[in-house]
């Protein structure tokens, strides 16, 4: 979904072009994951960081094409709104010092964006939703200038055949609105971790990301309001499925299947049965017809990135042009603090890593059903939240991170000989925060009850303690 497209119409021709392709395309990468025709160098990490463009009253600057072209780095591109833009850094294998090295090198991004944001009068922040944003901020208007995200906008109202998004979130308030265009999904901005692995393993990590997801949506949660109201622990979870509320062909299209969302199950034997679910269930919603050969996979690639799944498997190619397997963890709030995504990255790789290699594969003991219940309710709860886990148990999830999980992440980024001081550095600081109890929705729930609940006094404190960059769990209220 990165990559721009020549247009924003679309044919009947363009999508029977498309599907033919999507058809050619799924049946070749069948036949690469019958052979175990992908890179098999190990694991690798990276990461996609979305971040808030500022003004300096707190309110979004819809000035990202500006400020782009200011910045002129290839580590640095647009998202769907004018006030956000990603940032990435280059993936490093997991090993050695890899972790401190990918905060080193998102650090040194970090800057660089911050010191054009302030030639520029503005400033860059990362937090999972704005508490500032206002709904009205939300209009076409502040859409980025890419015919990728005007089609996107045409496409999800064509398959609602003109029905408006109706949101609807009840946490500790209710919210409710009804919106005319996609910008809700600006509202929700990420820190989507990237795994690498091998064809052989590839299954049991996927499960194993499905399974750590209630885990790690909870420890990172940073997202608690939205247009003033206190909401879930991580509101971007429900937002963002609500905000692009389409489902898959005929009937199902305002059914159970949906374009965003926890998946359908577990992977049985390979990831290929997430991508030919993507051809069978999903009709093309950006119907572009490349030049490229067919094993350049250009069609199943786009097509994928239209399908949202919170663990989505992707499918790349490395730089001698063989195709790679990745798997994308798509549930951590931006923010609060570099340092935090990274602690958050290496809680999720380590714990990803032990449950996939388990000998007991957790898969088996823990069902689907229960691991997406776990999902749902951490994502309202954050830490409090009581969810379900091997030998059926039932514990309250801060217990069982603390007693459990963060040892299991040890042993998983042990396994891998990366550097113990970093290891005890980062699994310290989710240690630290989760024995306090005080991630980034705490704080701002804290916050905002201590100063009258004023959301743009709420953002400059928060910004004031991003630039020192500490943990937040270290952050006065």
């Amino acid at each position: 979904m990165g990559q721009e497209i020549p247009t924003s119409r679309f044919s009947n021709d363009d999508f029977d072009i498309f599907l033919e392709r999507l058809q050619q395309e799924t049946k070749l990468l069948a036949e690469w994951f019958g052979d175990h025709r992908f890179d098999e160098g190990g694991y690798r990490a990276g990461f996609e960081v979305e971040a808030w463009l500022l003004y300096k009253n707190a309110s979004p600057a819809p000035v990202n094409e500006a400020y782009l072209q200011m910045l002129n780095s290839e580590w640095v591109t647009p998202e769907l709104s004018k006030f956000n833009i990603e940032l990435n850094t280059e993936p490093k294998t997991l090993n050695n010092k890899a972790l401190s090295l990918l905060e080193t090198d998102l650090q040194a991004n970090w800057m660089d964006c911050k010191k054009v944001a302030a030639q520029m009068g503005v400033d860059v922040m990362t937090i999972g939703i704005l508490p500032s944003l206002q709904e009205t901020d939300l209009t076409i208007e502040n859409m980025s200038k890419m015919k990728r995200y005007l089609a996107l906008n045409e496409q999800v109202f064509a398959m609602r055949q003109g029905r408006p998004l109706q949101l609807d979130i009840v946490g500790k308030e209710r919210l409710t609105t009804t919106h005319y265009n996609v910008m809700l999904e600006a509202s929700t901005t990420s820190f989507q971790v990237h795994l690498q692995v091998n064809p052989d393993v590839a299954a049991r990590m996927y499960n194993a990301s499905v399974i750590a997801s209630a885990f790690t949506v909870a420890v990172a949660a940073n997202s608690p309001f939205l247009f003033g109201k206190s909401l879930w622990e991580e509101t971007r979870i429900p937002l963002f499925e609500q905000a692009v509320e389409v489902g898959g062909y005929e009937d199902a299209v305002f059914g159970p299947t949906r374009r965003v969302g926890f998946g359908s199950g577990y992977v049985k034997a390979s990831l290929m049965e997430c991508f030919e679910e993507n051809y069978q269930r999903y009709p093309p919603m950006l119907p572009i017809a490349f030049d490229g050969p067919v094993e350049e996979l250009h069609h199943l690639r786009l097509h994928n990135g239209t399908i949202w799944r919170w663990n989505r498997p992707l499918i790349g190619f490395n730089e001698q042009g063989k195709a790679n397997i990745r798997i994308e963890h798509r549930v951590i709030a931006a923010g609060p603090s570099i340092v935090d995504m990274i602690a958050n990255a290496a809680f999720y790789y380590g714990l990803a890593q032990y449950l996939g290699s388990m000998i007991v594969a957790p898969e088996t003991q823990i069902t689907f059903v229960q691991a997406r219940d776990n999902f749902y309710i951490a994502a309202r709860q954050g830490l409090q939240a009581q969810v379900s886990w091997l030998e059926d148990r039932r514990i309250n999830l801060r217990e069982l991170v603390l007693a459990e999980l963060i040892p299991m992440a040890r042993a998983g980024l042990k396994s891998w000989q990366l550097d113990s001081e970093d290891i005890d550095y980062y699994l310290g600081i989710i240690e630290a925060r989760v024995e306090k109890g005080q991630h980034g929705a705490f704080w701002q729930r804290a916050y905002a009850q201590k100063h009258n609940h004023d959301m743009l006094d709420l953002v400059s404190a928060y910004m004031e303690h991003q630039r020192t960059r500490k943990p937040v769990h270290t952050w006065a209220i």
